[in-house]
């Protein structure tokens, strides 16, 4: 049995080495190549949301940052993939 807290059906931070359990999904697309209704995602931490968000944001490619639990429950037809389509 494993002590580790995050398990491998436990969604995680996408920040570089972080292996915390992800809370936030930030949905984003690069215009230069994806369709506007496209959404890519990376998962974020409490402690990486910012930054992650920042780095989406300064390029233009942020288009929402929702909670995981709120993006796991939206209807299939609203546009939203899986929180793991990064």
């Amino acid at each position: 049995m494993s002590t580790d807290p995050v398990s491998a059906e436990t969604p995680v931070c996408s920040a570089k080495g972080c292996r915390a359990p992800a809370v936030w999904v930030l949905a984003w697309n690069n215009p230069k190549l994806h369709t506007p209704e496209r959404r890519k995602t990376w998962l974020a931490c409490e402690e990486h949301r910012e930054h992650l968000s920042a780095f989406l944001g300064v390029r233009g490619f942020l288009k929402d940052v929702v909670t995981l639990s709120d993006w796991e429950s939206a209807a299939p037809g609203e546009g939203r993939g899986s929180a793991a389509d990064g």
